[in-house]
């Protein structure tokens, strides 16, 4: 299936590594020029691993919860490879500890929690909106997670950001819809990534000796339980479905909340 996304320009923040990196090589894969984003210098190394010489690609390290830094990083990536048609937002953090009962953390857990997950996104949108209008057509694409609709308790600092996240969506998708720039929600459930590796560190520091189980041993039990497909979701899972929201496939797709998970979640 051709997605005709061929010379066009996508945003990736958080594409140093785990999703964000596979959706930025699945658009370099669909013919797309990619801007890679992120917090940490590692992304400065990833448009050799796409081509190593191809003058399409651009990394630029910067801190999404700071506005002026995106606001820069956008108008680097529209003069040297725009013009913009399509951002994904996925970058998040959680607050690295075990959230249940809530009162396990404090207030002071929340605000890096939020800043990265729902005030990075917010900035995001702010920064690139612009250029996307400018376009004429375009996508927006935040990541969430099947945390911000379940209300998990493992993190509520991390669930009540990435519900956030999927509302804001849907209020950036209603003011886009004129300028024909659609605006969608990713949802992810059972990824292999640093942070589910840190819910479950979290959670194992909680145990007593005898109840602690390895990441594999945990996570595969999980799985079994709450997941009908009984299978990981793959970063790769996640790109495909991101690649193609930005694609004309995708064209009368805008507010909505997508659900990546093995059916985690099944809304009646």
């Amino acid at each position: 299936m051709d997605l005709e996304l061929q010379g066009e320009t996508a945003v990736i923040i958080g594409s140093a590594q785990g999703i964000g990196w596979a959706i930025a090589q699945a658009f370099y894969k669909e013919g797309a020029a990619v801007g890679l984003l992120d917090i940490s210098p590692q992304v400065k190394a990833r448009p050799a691993e796409l081509s190593a010489s191809d003058a399409k690609t651009m990394a630029i390290t910067v801190d999404a919860t700071d506005y002026e830094q995106m606001q820069a990083a956008a108008a680097e990536v529209q003069s040297r490879i725009g013009p913009v048609r399509h951002v994904v937002y996925a970058a998040g953090a959680g607050s690295g500890k075990y959230g249940f009962p809530f009162w396990n953390l404090t207030p002071g857990d929340w605000p890096r929690v939020v800043e990265t997950n729902l005030y990075g996104a917010m900035h995001a949108a702010h920064a690139f909106a612009p250029l996307l209008i400018e376009a004429g057509r375009g996508s927006l694409l935040f990541l969430s997670s099947i945390a911000g609709q379940i209300g998990s308790q493992t993190d509520p600092p991390y669930s009540a950001a990435k519900a956030a996240v999927i509302n804001f969506a849907q209020c950036a998708a209603k003011d886009l819809a004129e300028y024909d720039v659609r605006v969608n929600t990713l949802c992810p459930g059972m990824v292999k990534t640093d942070l589910n590796q840190g819910v479950w560190r979290a959670w194992n520091e909680q145990q007593p000796a005898e109840k602690r189980l390895s990441y594999d041993d945990w996570a595969d039990d999980k799985i079994r339980r709450v997941t009908p497909l009984r299978r990981w979701q793959t970063p790769e899972d996640i790109a495909s479905a991101a690649v193609f929201l930005a694609s004309r496939r995708a064209e009368n797709i805008t507010g909505q909340t997508i659900n990546v998970d093995g059916g985690f979640v099944m809304h009646s």
